[in-house]
C-alpha cells in the first residue's frame, strides 16, 4: 500500500516556498461549471463581502464571480497582488458558505464540488487556508458579514428550481468522496479504508506515479533525477541499508503494486513475499511478477499484517508508507508482530510519515485526511515511533530524514496529475481528481515547512545473537549493483 501519503497531513503551513520541482502549476478551468449562470443574482453584495473577509490579508489578490469583471481583495499595499492564481466562485452557495457553513472544511467541499476553482498556481492560492482558519472579524463586521451572507443566499434561493431539479449543493450534504469513519482500527476499517484509498484505480494512479507505480517518498540522489530515476534509486537504498543477500527471505508490509518485493529479487536473489490490502493492488502486482518470471521466487497476497503466522520466518523485513495506517494505538501490536515474524539475525526497516508533535488530536487538518484521504491515516512524532520500537526489544541502528525528497516526490506527483487531468477523469470522478490534486498540493507545503517529516528507520533485535552491522554507512552508497545471472 502506497504512503500515507497520510502520507500527508493536511495541517497548517508555513510561508509558500518558490516553486523548484514543477514550476508554476497551472490547472485549466473544467468544461463543468453549474448551469444556469445567468439565473444567479447579487454578484456586486457577494464582491462587498468578499472584500470584507480577506480585508486584513496580507497580501492581495484576483477573484471572479459567476458574473461581472475580476476585481482585487486583500492587502492594498502597491506591488503585493499575487498574480499567480484567480480565486473563481462560481456560485453564491460558495461565497455563503464561508460565513454561514459550520464544516470548517466548508470551503474545500465547494472546491470539491466545483463551485470554487483556483486558475493559476495551487501552491500559492493555499496560502489562504491559514487566514480562512485564523479569521476572527470584529462582532460589528461579523453580524454585517452575517447579514450580507444571508442576503446573498435569500437572493438566491429559488435558482433554477422552476424546473424542480435541485443543485447537489442546495444542501449541506458531503461532497461524494467521504471515506468511512474509523474508530478502533479494527481489520475490517483498515481494510475498507484501504479500499477506498487505493481501489479508486489502478489506471488513475498510473497516470502520475513513476513506472512502477511506487506509492512512496522518492530518494533523489541527483538533483537532474526524473521520478522514474529517483523511484529506482529509493528501491535500491532500502535493499542496501536492509543488506540484502540471495536467498534470504524478504517479508514486505503493505508491498502496493510490488515494486519493492521485484526489485528486491531481480537485483538481490532474495525471496520476497508481500502483502496488501488492497485486491486491485494485488492483480497489478500479481500480473507484474508473472512478466518478470519472478514466480519461484516472488509471492504476494491480500492478507492483514495481524494475520501474518510463524515465528522467526524471515531474514529480512520492510514497511515502506503503511505505518501510518495501523492507528497509534496499534503500534506496539504493530511492532511486536514484526518482531515475531523477524529472525534473531534479521535486520528490519520501517519507513514513514511523522508529525512534529505527538499524538493525533482531533482538529481541521486530521479531519481533512481522515474525511477525504485516509479514514484510517495517524501520525506521531519520530520519538515516539522510536520508543514504541525499543519497546518492541528493538535496537535502532539507523535512522535518516528524507523530509526534502518526499516535498519534491509530491511536487512531482502533482505536476504529472495536473498535466493529465482529462484522463485522470477517464478512471475517477472531477470531484476524486480534486481531492487528490488539494491534498498532495498541501503536503508538499506541509514538508517544505517542516510540519511533517519521514523517516527510514533501521533496527534489529535486540540481544546477542543480533545483526552484525557494518562500521560504517559506506554499503549504501556503492554504486548501484546489477541484476544476479539468469534475472529478467
Amino acid at each position: 500500500m502506497g504512503e500515507s501519503t497520510l502520507s500527508g497531513h493536511f495541517g497548517r503551513t508555513g510561508t509558500l516556498v518558490p516553486d523548484h520541482a514543477a514550476g508554476g502549476l497551472t490547472q485549466p478551468a473544467p468544461s463543468s461549471a453549474p448551469a444556469g449562470l445567468d439565473e444567479y443574482r447579487g454578484a456586486e453584495l457577494a464582491a462587498s463581502l468578499l472584500q470584507k473577509v480577506f480585508r486584513e490579508l496580507p497580501f492581495s489578490f484576483a477573484v471572479r464571480l459567476w458574473s461581472g469583471p475580476p476585481f482585487t481583495v486583500g492587502g492594498a499595499a502597491a506591488g503585493s497582488t499575487d498574480s499567480r492564481f484567480t480565486l473563481w466562485f462560481r456560485t453564491p452557495h460558495a461565497v455563503t458558505v464561508l460565513i454561514l457553513g459550520r464544516d470548517p472544511l466548508r470551503l474545500a467541499e465547494v472546491y470539491f464540488r466545483s463551485e470554487v476553482d483556483i486558475e493559476g498556481d495551487l501552491f500559492a492560492a493555499l496560502r489562504l487556508r491559514d487566514h480562512l482558519q485564523a479569521l476572527r472579524l470584529p462582532l460589528g463586521e461579523r453580524l454585517s458579514a452575517i447579514f450580507m451572507a444571508r442576503k446573498l443566499r435569500k437572493l438566491n434561493e429559488n435558482a433554477s428550481r422552476g424546473a424542480g431539479e435541485a443543485r447537489a449543493w442546495d444542501s449541506e450534504s458531503p461532497a461524494p468522496t467521504h471515506g468511512p469513519e474509523v474508530r478502533g482500527h479494527s481489520k475490517d476499517e483498515n481494510r475498507d479504508a484501504i479500499h477506498f484509498h487505493y481501489d479508486v484505480s489502478n489506471e488513475f494512479y498510473r497516470l502520475w506515479l513513476d513506472r512502477s507505480m511506487v506509492y512512496s517518498c522518492a530518494y533523489f540522489e541527483e538533483a537532474n533525477y526524473t521520478l522514474d530515476d529517483a523511484q529506482e534509486a529509493k528501491l535500491e537504498h532500502i535493499c542496501r541499508k536492509l543488506q540484502l543477500k540471495p536467498g534470504e527471505r524478504l517479508l514486505d508490509i503493505g508491498c502496493g503494486w510490488g515494486a519493492l518485493v521485484i526489485h528486491a529479487a531481480r537485483h538481490h536473489g532474495v525471496k520476497a513475499h508481500g502483502v496488501t490490502l488492497s485486491e486491485k493492488q494485488l492483480q497489478v502486482a500479481q500480473q507484474r511478477i508473472a512478466e518478470a518470471g519472478l514466480e519461484d521466487r516472488v509471492t504476494v497476497e491480500l492478507k492483514d499484517y495481524r494475520d501474518l503466522e510463524g515465528r522467526e520466518v524471515y531474514d529480512k523485513v520492510s514497511s515502506v508508507g503503511m505505518f501510518e495506517h495501523v492507528g497509534l494505538k496499534n503500534l506496539p501490536l504493530y511492532f511486536d508482530t514484526v518482531h515475531r515474524l523477524l529472525k534473531p539475525t534479521g535486520l528490519f526497516l520501517n519507513h514513514g510519515i511523522t508529525h512534529e508533535q505527538a499524538g493525533w488530536d482531533r482538529n481541521v487538518s486530521t479531519e481533512f485526511i481522515n474525511r477525504y484521504v485516509f479514514p484510517d491515516g495517524q501520525l506521531d512524532s519520530i520519538s515516539n515511533i522510536q520508543r514504541f520500537m525499543e519497546d518492541a526489544k528493538f535496537e535502532i541502528a539507523d535512522v535518516e530524514a528524507l523530509r526534502a525528497h518526499y516535498a519534491l516526490t509530491l511536487r512531482n506527483w502533482v505536476e504529472r496529475l495536473e498535466r493529465r487531468h482529462s484522463r485522470a477523469l477517464e478512471y475517477a470522478s472531477e470531484a476524486t481528481y480534486r481531492v487528490w490534486r488539494l491534498y498532495m498540493s498541501a503536503c508538499a507545503l506541509e514538508f517544505e515547512s517542516g510540519h511533517l517529516g519521514i523517516y527510514q528507520v533501521l533496527a534489529s533485535k535486540r540481544g546477542p545473537q543480533h545483526c552484525p552491522l557494518p562500521m560504517t554507512r559506506r554499503h549504501v552508497y556503492a554504486r548501484p549493483a546489477k541484476e544476479l545471472p539468469g534475472a529478467d
